[in-house]
C-alpha cells in the first residue's frame, strides 16, 4: 500500500495542475480544531473543522482526544479515568 501512495505522489495530477496544492487535513487535526472551536462556541471554526473529514471520522478522532485527556488528567490528578471523567462531567462519584 505505501509503495502504490508513494508512486502516486511522483506524478503530478492531470487536472488542476496549475492550481495551489490544497492541504488536507487528518482526523487529528479536525478533531482537535473543532474540540477547539466547541470550547470557544465559535461556530464558523466548528463548521470549517466538520468540513475537514466525514462525520464518522470527525467522531472517531473527537473520542480519541476525550481518552486522551481523561488518561492525561486522571494522571496528573493521581486519579483513576473514571473518577476524572464523572468530575468532568459533574456526576456523583461511583
Amino acid at each position: 500500500m505505501r509503495a502504490y501512495a508513494a508512486r502516486l505522489r511522483r506524478f503530478p495530477r492531470a487536472e488542476g495542475a496549475n492550481e495551489p496544492e490544497r492541504r488536507t487535513h487528518n482526523l487529528f487535526e479536525a478533531a482537535a480544531a473543532y474540540v477547539a472551536a466547541r470550547a470557544d462556541g465559535d461556530e464558523d471554526r466548528i463548521d470549517e473543522a466538520s468540513a475537514w473529514v466525514s462525520p464518522e471520522a470527525l467522531s472517531f478522532g473527537v473520542s480519541e482526544l476525550a481518552c486522551r485527556a481523561v488518561v492525561a488528567l486522571a494522571r496528573e490528578r493521581d486519579a483513576s479515568p473514571g473518577a476524572v471523567a464523572r468530575d468532568l462531567l459533574g456526576l456523583p462519584a461511583a
